[in-house]
């Protein structure tokens, strides 16, 4: 086992070694299969049924009500919001959407992006909610024990 820990510092120091191998190592670990690669959410998750609801003449403090503060707000336009959302697996965003909003006077006069309003007959009637009652929970009267034994099947006669 030693020898085989030896063996692999080796090889990794001088694969280290050669300058055109650092390219090559980020992606070689992004496609080893022992890496976990978690799935990284960032930004404002902004709805189609968010963008409909927004008119023109909306003050910035409704569109902030409806989508949340914005990811991006320049000090030098502030009459320019950007909402941007990334979805993806480790490094590699698989999912990018911006919706950019633009104000004049502290009203909403322009939507630009990804997504925008859509038509009246175009918009999915929104989701009825669906109430489900359930029972409340009755325990039986084993003790744990009893109930392990007759997991197994040796639950003994109860006379």
């Amino acid at each position: 086992m030693r020898k085989l820990l030896i063996f692999i510092t080796a090889l990794a120091t001088l694969a280290a070694a050669g300058c055109s191998t650092y390219d090559q190592i980020p992606e070689a670990l992004d496609k080893a299969p022992l890496v976990y690669h978690p799935i990284i959410q960032q930004g404002n998750v902004v709805s189609q049924e968010q963008i409909n609801q927004l008119e023109p003449g909306m003050t910035k403090r409704q569109v902030k009500f409806l989508l949340g503060t914005a990811v991006l707000t320049d000090f030098f336009h502030l009459d320019r919001w950007d909402y941007v959302y990334t979805l993806g697996e480790g490094s590699t965003p698989d999912e990018i959407r911006r919706v950019t909003m633009f104000f004049e006077n502290d009203r909403l006069v322009r939507i630009a992006g990804d997504m925008r309003p859509q038509p009246p007959e175009e918009r999915e009637e929104p989701k009825k909610e669906v109430v489900v009652t359930v029972p409340d929970w009755e325990p039986d009267g084993k003790s744990l024990w009893r109930r392990g034994l007759s997991a197994i099947g040796l639950e003994p006669d109860s006379d």
